[in-house]
């Protein structure tokens, strides 16, 4: 085998935290190697595919090579991972079936994205470059809907937790438990493989992150209907398309990441990698909105008045609020900070949305 020196490689490179991340790290490695199928296409229509940033990285990132290659199918990751060997110094594993609404419909389909194709990424890097260092991309919805029993206050324009409860000056910490709750068949299939990451960092030693991340949004997002948030709201807001409010009087509150600031974690972790950690990762109390606050933000970035229906059904194990503490990473990793907040990430959208068509 050919030394092909550093190589970085990236699963759903074709996605939003994938290319952003094959974007960041092709200026730190050699080669960054991509895998991606364009599943999303499958998962929510044509209109999500991302073959549009496929061809975009392949055009722009000279170090970059892309796989078309199933996660599912270990034969052929196995290909992969001999190949390169123990040249490869860094997974991001951010592959996934990513919609609770879709997971019910083939759950067969979503546990082996999520769950077994994870499994079958840290077998490869165990036996093909152990010192490697493996980011996992976790969800939120490992914590099932236990936020919804926390004491919640109905406000204007949104849901906020008691401000004498300890989550309501930074959010809530990865001490909340993942146990007796309803995660949604996503959720579930998550918390298999965020559970197996952290195994395989304190069982076998080896460099295992898990970033459990809120909404994770940015110019890159093929956003859909039913999974996306910002992204999708931003869309139909610039295109003149109703958009549906499920549940919760429109006031859920999500806290949002921009994709830079979450890869830009990766990178701390790289440097500094620990075995089988778990941190929160999202906007916390720096970047986050209700629904309701959202459409509004649209509305005034764009221009247009979004045309807007109302469902009393709340999505099964969807969150009336969550808000993330990023404490626990910014005491490991203090150099990190946020450079993206909720307007600037809307309005990179807008643009990006509006040259696109």
């Amino acid at each position: 085998m050919q030394t092909k020196g550093l190589v970085c490689l990236v699963t759903g490179s074709s996605g939003l935290i994938g290319s952003e991340s094959v974007k960041f790290f092709s200026e730190h490695f050699s080669q960054v190697v991509g895998i991606d199928n364009d599943m999303r296409s499958y998962f929510f229509g044509p209109d999500a595919s991302t073959k549009w940033i496929a061809h975009e990285l392949q055009d722009t990132v000279p170090n970059f090579t892309q796989k078309h290659t199933d996660i599912r199918n270990i034969s052929e990751l196995e290909t992969i991972f001999n190949d390169y060997g123990a040249d490869i110094q860094l997974i991001i594993h951010t592959a996934a079936q990513p919609s609770h609404d879709w997971a019910a419909k083939e759950p067969l389909t979503d546990f082996g994205v999520n769950a077994t194709g994870t499994l079958h990424l840290l077998e490869m890097t165990r036996k093909y470059c152990p010192k490697a260092v493996f980011i996992f991309t976790s969800t939120n919805k490992v914590y099932g809907d236990t936020p919804n029993f926390l004491p919640l206050v109905e406000l204007d324009e949104r849901w906020e937790i008691n401000e004498n409860h300890r989550y309501y000056q930074h959010g809530i910490d990865e001490e909340l438990s993942i146990d007796q709750s309803k995660h949604s068949v996503f959720g579930a299939s998550k918390v298999a493989a965020d559970i197996m990451v952290q195994e395989y960092g304190q069982y076998f030693g080896m460099n295992t992150g898990v970033f459990r991340g809120g909404c994770l949004t940015g110019p890159n997002h093929s956003g859909a209907q039913l999974h996306g948030f910002l992204a999708f709201l931003m869309k139909c807001t610039l295109n003149k398309e109703p958009y549906t409010i499920f549940g919760y009087k429109g006031k859920q509150v999500r806290d949002n990441i921009h994709s830079f600031d979450l890869v830009n974690m990766f990178w701390h972790f790289y440097k500094n990698p620990k075995q089988g950690e778990v941190y929160n990762a999202g906007g916390g109390r720096f970047s986050n909105c209700s629904m309701v606050e959202a459409i509004s933000l649209c509305e005034e970035i764009s221009g247009n008045k979004l045309a807007v229906s109302y469902s009393d059904s709340n999505r099964i194990g969807d969150h009336i609020w969550y808000i993330s503490d990023v404490s626990k990473f910014k005491s490991h990793y203090p150099e990190w900070n946020y450079r993206f907040d909720l307007k600037t990430t809307l309005t990179e959208m807008f643009l990006s949305m509006s040259q696109r068509g």
